[in-house]
């Protein structure tokens, strides 16, 4: 694969990695479990169990046989999320010791502040439908923003990256018996991208002039960081999926639920467009080629989730919730990116690996108009350090929750949490596709705030 391949394949193989894990930089990979401020306010324990929540038309639709009123609900998380890098590096890597050192400023805070909606709504059939509950919701799963300085020291790897997706679920649930449900349900998720970052065509020209040392001769036209252009991927796809749960109540005070959420197929199409210095274009000849703009696209599968929540009623005014999440991030192996004509520009291997998520939590209902949650949570990561780069710089967390509930009336109630997950600093030692090597340590963390309001009738 020549170095002009490389570096348009690289930049589109991370722009649907960023759509395959929009999935978070506060949960496993990129998954944005925001759904639910009630949620929230608990570290996400008892997900699948949370009755008294409309948005469990997405975390497990078996429970939403236990509303008994039509049931609105609105959702919105701000999401807070820093990132600083703390390194450096060379370019021109495989000219070892002698290769010249990055220039460019640390990128400063590459996190933002970004919101999170989720609206849900439950349907209770009556008559000769008893006992079949319809649900809807609208929200967005996985989600990611990070977005460097132009100019700093790891802008060969990536300068801004910016995920959406948004899903339109249809649920149903029927009881069975008055201790056991099932539910069902039916995703169409859309998905959009767009990620940016720099090239050094200096380095790419005097390493493909025939002659690697015309990078050291300054007689030369091009040298590693002397002539930077740009890349910018944008991409869409939609693709449909699948929900199905249980919920059981063996005794009383115990309640048991399960859910699993499906892999989702997804055919990535997206457009590149290069930014070439006029010096570079006139001096590419048959690498040109290789810079040009157009469409390229990669067939790829979201994870799959399964969610076991417990809910323990000590008394009628205290329980604890717990939750277990397996999320298959294994399906993020190898990206094939291939242009519109069915030529493939070769795989990169991410090699992500399965993960796991554990939270406690616990409610205590101080009257009939306040009920005060918090929770604490421990979420794996699926990156390794020998594939991580600074677009995806994710690492084991740590949260903590705080939240509560104000019954307003006996048909609205307003919900409020605040959430501090704390990172594991990821390292960094990454060559780009133009041969610079970065090497160094991000700092993470975020703050979470929610706010939700559900209505009854």
């Amino acid at each position: 694969m020549n170095h002009a391949n490389r570096i348009t394949f690289s930049a589109l193989a991370l722009g649907i990695a960023g759509v395959l894990a929009m999935g978070q930089a506060h949960a496993s990979g990129f998954q944005l479990r925001e759904s639910s401020v009630k949620n929230l306010g608990r570290s996400n324990a008892g997900s699948a169990v949370n009755n008294d929540d409309a948005t469990v038309v997405t975390g497990n639709p078996a429970a939403m046989s236990g509303f008994d009123k039509t049931t609105v609900r609105a959702d919105v998380t701000a999401i807070d999320l820093s990132f600083k890098f703390k390194g450096g590096g060379v370019a021109a890597a495989g000219f070892g010791p002698a290769a010249p050192a990055l220039t460019g400023s640390d990128g400063g805070d590459a996190g933002d502040l970004t919101p999170v909606p989720n609206i849900s709504a439950i349907f209770p059939m009556h008559g000769a439908l008893e006992g079949l509950t319809i649900g809807a919701s609208i929200g967005a799963p996985f989600g990611l923003k990070t977005e460097y300085e132009d100019g700093w020291v790891g802008r060969y790897h990536a300068l801004k990256s910016e995920v959406k997706t948004v899903d339109f679920t249809l649920s149903a649930s029927v009881k069975l018996h008055e201790r056991f449900s099932v539910g069902g349900g039916f995703i169409y998720e859309r998905a959009d991208a767009t990620l940016t970052k720099a090239i050094d065509f200096g380095t790419a020209l005097c390493t493909g002039s025939g002659n690697p040392l015309n990078c050291f001769n300054p007689a030369f036209p091009f040298h590693p960081q002397s002539h930077d252009g740009a890349i910018s991927i944008d991409g869409d796809s939609t693709g449909i999926g699948w929900l199905a749960g249980v919920q059981w109540q063996p005794t009383d005070s115990l309640t048991i639920g399960y859910s699993h959420r499906s892999e989702i197929d997804h055919e990535i199409e997206g457009d590149i467009d290069f930014t070439v210095p006029a010096a570079v274009q006139a001096g590419l000849g048959p690498l040109a080629a290789g810079f040009a703009d157009g469409p390229g696209g990669a067939d790829l599968t979201t994870p799959s989730i399964d969610t076991i929540s417990l809910r323990y009623d000590f008394t009628d005014n205290f329980r604890l919730l717990a939750d277990w999440q397996a999320t298959d991030w294994s399906s993020l192996r190898t990206v094939d990116v291939r242009r519109s004509n069915g030529i493939s520009l070769g795989a990169e291997e991410f090699d992500w690996k399965d993960t796991e998520f554990y939270s406690l939590g616990a409610e205590w209902d101080m009257n009939d108009a306040l009920t005060l949650r918090a929770g604490f949570g421990m979420d794996e990561t699926p990156t390794h350090d020998e594939t991580r780069t600074p677009r995806l710089p994710d690492n084991d967390r740590k949260l903590y929750s705080i939240g509560l509930t104000w019954q307003v009336t006996d048909a609205f109630s307003v919900d409020a949490a605040f959430q501090r997950i704390e990172v594991d600093n990821p390292r960094i030692n990454v060559v780009s596709s133009s041969g610079s090597l970065l090497v160094g340590e991000a700092e993470g963390s975020a703050n979470l705030y929610g706010i939700a309001g559900q209505f009854k009738f």
